[in-house]
């Protein structure tokens, strides 16, 4: 063999080795976001729409795989049956990424769903990216290979809320007051076992279910709240059922604290107002005045938005897709999503990894209160002249929570 031939053979190697490597390049990939834009629950979903498109705008220009995105959001009006319709509606147009977080109960459904679909469809897969849908179910018995989570689910919030919980010893009596669908459930749960253990002198004075999306008067449930003694409520509702509820006990006078999971989301800064001061706490994977370049990043949404980012987990989303992309060399779901488990990158909160036994990313988690805006902490909620200020910061392991997933791989 000639040394001319060898040298043709290497250069025709190492280009094809190159275009392998930047097989993706130029790609776009088409996302489909299946989440509410109508009713009670759609400015949540407006704002996440805008939260999506503003970083997939950011990635579009830079990104480690060097692919661009393109959201398609389909309003799914909080239902499980809009959302299989979505679904359907995005397979056909040969959409292979949904991305859906508002509602575990439209989770479950859809992870039901694309299961069957994959496996009636080989080579057409389809990944589900979760950003909010908190049922631990989802990374348990319901795990899926095809779903990934990207906030930290109900247990491991809990997990945080119980432990700072146990330094509290002026709270004594809580009521607990959730939305009646899985979310809300698991909540109550977890509350009820995890404060028997780390705080058993806590009395559970009262628990109450109420429709998702439905109640636009909780001054009954406040009634309820202050005729108990409670002098902390745990919650996790979100959007307008944590909004109304906070207005309801500021109208009524009620002046305890409530630990939420979505105190910052879209409506509720409002409601609280300066009502709220020193009394509202939220668990989340971040909190505002983070620092650094989460600063920079709100303050510029705030500016092309008058609205506040608050959905972290589609950074989350984006820097796993993008790293994940380019790891598998592919945007192939299937190749992407192997290239996925056990991803570790570093991320606003710190360094985060996907566990690949179950698809939940495991991230810190921070206990902050709604207080005044002030020289250190300057953002403005909500235009509200207060914010959320971390009180306390967990490692990822002390609010990881284990997991009975057996995942079946294809």
């Amino acid at each position: 063999m000639s040394n001319q031939y060898l040298k043709t053979a290497l250069v025709a190697a190492l280009l094809a080795s190159a275009a392998a490597a930047q097989a993706q390049k130029g790609e776009t990939v088409k996302i489909a976001w299946i989440d509410p834009l109508s009713g009670l629950m759609g400015p949540v979903g407006q704002n996440q729409v805008k939260s999506f498109q503003f970083f997939a705008e950011k990635y579009n220009k830079s990104n480690p795989a060097g692919v661009k995105f393109e959201l398609v959001p389909i309003d799914n009006k909080l239902s499980p049956a809009e959302s299989l319709n979505a679904l359907k509606s995005a397979t056909d147009q040969g959409i292979r990424y949904v991305i859906q977080g508002n509602g575990s109960s439209v989770a479950l459904a859809l992870v039901d769903a694309i299961n069957k679909y994959n496996e009636r469809n080989p080579g057409k897969e389809v990944v589900y990216l979760n950003d909010a849908a908190v049922d631990p179910d989802l990374t348990n018995s319901k795990c899926s290979y095809w779903h990934f989570r990207f906030d930290a689910d109900t247990s491991m919030k809990m997990e945080a809320i119980t432990t700072f919980l146990k330094d509290q010893p002026e709270v004594k009596k809580v009521f607990l007051l959730n939305q009646n669908y899985s979310h809300g459930h698991q909540v109550a749960k977890y509350a009820k076992e995890l404060l028997a253990r780390k705080r058993p002198d806590i009395q559970i004075v009262g628990e109450d279910l109420h429709p998702i999306a439905q109640v636009r008067d909780f001054a009954p449930y406040v009634a309820k709240i202050k005729a108990s003694g409670a002098d902390m409520v745990i919650t996790g509702n979100w959007g307008s059922d944590l909004a109304l509820l906070v207005k309801a006990a500021n109208e009524a006078g009620y002046t305890g604290k409530f630990f939420t999971y979505y105190a910052g989301v879209t409506g509720t800064p409002t409601a609280m107002g300066a009502s709220g001061e020193n009394r509202v706490y939220q668990v989340a994977y971040n909190y505002n005045n983070m620092g650094g370049n989460m600063d920079k990043l709100a303050d510029e949404f705030k500016a092309k938005f008058n609205d506040d980012f608050y959905t972290g987990s589609i950074i989350h989303i984006f820097e796993a897709l993008t790293n994940g992309m380019a790891k598998a060399k592919s945007t192939d779901p299937l190749k992407v999503a192997k290239a996925l488990e056990g991803l570790s990158f570093k991320s606003f909160n710190g360094e985060v990894s996907v566990r690949a036994t179950d698809h939940q990313l495991q991230q810190p988690l921070y206990i902050s209160l709604w207080a005044k805006a002030d020289a250190k902490h300057p953002y403005s909620v909500e235009n509200t002249g207060y914010n959320f200020k971390v009180v306390k910061a967990f490692e990822s392991y002390v609010s990881s929570t284990p997991t009975s997933c057996q995942m079946k791989r294809p």
